[in-house]
């Protein structure tokens, strides 16, 4: 029977069939993810982002496989082979493999064993040996002989070859293999012969001899000897047990009783099996099992980059940003509150020039004519270095001093956005702004790079790329439009992710924001060449108006529900300025006495929340952190020592810390919580301070080894 598309979202998702019609409404009418999980819950029956993206996902899987049933009933039609028994088991298929099954026997493709045996005449012999009701094998090949066909031994060969096609595009016999080949195989790896002498093999070495069970293989594991496999280090193959895998499908096959016939059909079996079964499931069980692999992959990296781009701000504060180096010296910028570049020069403080003093200096002479704040070191080479010396220099007051992780600024700094924001100036200028501007609001810098660039991932350049760049899409815009935007100062970047917008939007409002000064309001959206009902309806809420003539611009509440807040300040006898903020007020608000057809509960007290605090960021504050300072390379870092680090990368078997030097040490799973297993990401955090314990220290592999300290 053929699933509808939302009987089919619904066995796949568990979710209600009123939620998943709701959804794909919405989506119909042009509605985003984040506009349909915040403000229609009432329709979806309160789904949240997950949720709907697993509707919106099934919904462009079933997509896929109603056009491809199309195809192949087109094609099976074609050829007049299209029968209604055939046509109802196609319609009713629920999975591209069983449609790809089915297609199987109808694929054109170039001559085979079998199709020559056709040709000679030999289909309705082969036809009798798998009916089992032969008598006399040899007497009846003999009739079969003829100017193509020499003897009755080759007119059985013929007909043996035309079985195992049968057997290898048998429905049944496929799913069982399958089944077989994912509960039971095993995938094994074997070095290439002097592939060990490759400058890049060591550390591949666990794979030069590996067997592991692939139902159990975790997905790091998988992909790093795929990996290997691609650089022609090893070579992998999936073992099974042949004679399980032959009886199984003789159980499906063998239907005779006449030990010649069952003999002669056991042959085509195991030919079969060897030549066209086993080559194609096992790439597709593998292949399946690369595709999971792939998705825990993006799972990972997904979850780093949402907790990356979610990192604390520290907000509008003029900022000393520095990109440190030591032969080419170190690129210092002065940012004001805007993130707008006022200054920028070299300074050389670390060998070989030495120019400690001129540097501190000149350091000492910006902070002041720039007023700065805060200082933005970022963590590459010299990093330590330079934060040393800063820390010696004796400022006229306190500043806060912050190691920024500067993972992907030499790809913003080369990119085409970063070249539009400054022409006039070179990459090392570039980066050391995005530098400092990641310091005041990692999101807004962040979403200029390309998220696989950012590097918080296990194996992200061995998974499907554009599976990788939607799901990265997808958590950027999450994360964009869970903050919110203030119209009047973001770039176009960060404007192209909010809901509704796009980068072609986001430039006409810059267009517009540049010819007639900051925005006063969210209706004055409306005035935007192209930005029309839709698309303000979609974006309104997600963007902020700081300081504008309606104080509710600067909050998430839809200006769809401001007749709601309003009538709530009329029963308080109050104006709506005087209502936002004041929590005694907003208290005596009962949410029921405001649901109507239109707006529900979960709207009503999302409003509420909002009213309370409203336009509040939703991330913390960014704090200050200090690296062991005995620490400054390798040989210096003691095994069984304690020290301070900044987790910068979590994957399924564990997470990097930095520690304060080139090399981030691995705290492996063994020594971490037991519920970090399941749930890595709720154990510890991407930039989280930690404190952690050194157990080994290989100084020839240039690798470390930790301990994370923490009570259970």
């Amino acid at each position: 029977m053929l699933l509808t598309e939302i009987d089919f979202i619904n066995t796949k998702t568990g979710l209600s069939e009123r939620s998943i019609q709701a959804t794909l409404q919405l989506a119909n009418e042009g509605c985003t993810l984040p506009f349909i999980a915040r403000y229609r819950k009432e329709r979806t029956g309160n789904l949240d982002e997950l949720q709907i993206k697993e509707i919106l996902t099934y919904r462009k899987k079933y997509d896929e496989l109603i056009k491809r049933k199309e195809y192949v009933l087109k094609s099976i039609q074609e050829q007049g082979k299209l029968s209604d028994i055939l046509k109802d088991k196609i319609n009713a298929a629920n999975t591209l493999t069983d449609v790809e099954d089915l297609y199987l026997p109808f694929r054109k493709s170039r001559n085979t064993k079998a199709s020559v045996a056709v040709k000679k005449g030999l289909a309705p012999l082969a036809k009798q040996i798998m009916a089992g009701t032969l008598s006399d094998l040899y007497g009846t090949a003999q009739k079969f002989v003829n100017k193509d066909v020499a003897n009755p031994d080759e007119a059985i060969q013929g007909a043996r070859d035309i079985i195992a096609q049968w057997i290898s595009e048998n429905q049944l016999v496929r799913n069982t293999l399958r089944k077989l080949f994912t509960r039971k195989a095993r995938i094994q790896s074997t070095l290439i012969k002097e592939a060990d002498t490759k400058d890049n093999a060591s550390k591949y070495k666990q794979y030069f001899d590996w067997e592991e069970w692939l139902s159990r293989i975790p997905s790091h594991r998988l992909l790093a000897m795929l990996r290997a496999e691609k650089e022609d280090i090893v070579r992998t193959k999936l073992a099974i047990d042949k004679d399980e895998a032959l009886n199984a499908i003789s159980k499906i096959i063998v239907k005779t009783n006449a030990p010649e016939i069952a003999k002669e059909i056991n042959t085509a079996i195991a030919d079969a099996y060897k030549r066209l079964l086993y080559p194609g499931i096992a790439n597709e069980v593998l292949k399946k099992a690369k595709e999971q692999a792939d998705d825990q992959a993006i799972l990972v990296f997904s979850k780093n980059l949402r907790q990356l781009m979610l990192a604390p701000p520290l907000g509008e504060k003029r900022i000393l940003a520095i990109d440190p180096g030591f032969k080419s010296g170190c690129k210092i910028v002065c940012l004001d509150e805007k993130g707008d570049l006022k200054h920028n020069e070299n300074i050389y403080p670390h060998a070989p020039q030495r120019e400690t003093g001129i540097a501190a200096k000149k350091i000492r002479s910006l902070v002041n004519a720039y007023k700065i704040e805060a200082i933005a070191i970022g963590n590459g080479t010299a990093s330590r270095e330079t934060e040393a010396f800063i820390k010696r220099i004796a400022f006229d007051r306190t500043l806060q001093v912050f190691i920024v992780n500067e993972s992907g600024a030499s790809v913003y700094s080369a990119s085409s956005v970063a070249r539009k924001e400054f022409p006039q100036y070179d990459v090392t200028v570039r980066g050391a702004v995005s530098i400092g501007r990641r310091l005041a609001d990692p999101l807004a810098e962040l979403v200029k790079i390309e998220p696989k660039a950012i590097g918080v991932g296990q194996y992200q350049h061995d998974v499907d790329p554009v599976k990788l760049k939607n799901e990265l899409d997808t958590v950027v815009a999450s994360c964009v439009n869970h903050v919110g935007v203030n119209v009047n100062t973001a770039s176009a970047a960060l404007l192209s992710y909010v809901s509704g917008l796009g980068p072609v939007l986001a430039n006409t409002i810059l267009q517009y924001r540049k010819e007639n000064g900051s925005f006063q309001n969210r209706e004055q959206l409306l005035q935007v060449p192209r930005l029309g009902p839709k698309a303000y309806e979609q974006c309104a809420a997600f963007l902020r108006v700081k300081q504008g003539t309606n104080a509710l611009d600067n909050s998430a509440v839809h200006p769809e529900s401001y007749p709601i807040v309003s009538q709530m300040a009329n029963n308080l006898e109050v104006n709506v300025d005087e209502l936002i903020g004041n929590k005694e007020l907003l208290s005596k608000i009962v949410p029921e006495n405001y649901c109507t057809e239109k707006t529900g509960l979960p709207t009503i007290k999302d409003i509420l929340v909002e009213m309370e605090k409203p336009g509040l960021d939703p991330r913390k504050k960014a704090k200050v952190f200090e690296f062991s300072k005995e620490l400054k390379k390798l040989e210096d870092v003691k095994v069984g020592s304690t020290v301070p680090g900044i987790v910068n990368n979590i994957t399924n078997f564990g997470c990097f810390v930095d520690i304060g030097i080139k090399e981030s040490g691995l705290v492996h799973i063994s020594n971490m919580s037991k519920k970090f297993i399941s749930n890595p990401g709720e154990i510890v955090s991407l930039h989280e301070h930690v404190m952690v314990k050194v157990l080994e220290v290989d100084l020839e592999r240039k690798r470390i080894q930790l301990a994370l300290l923490r009570e259970e």
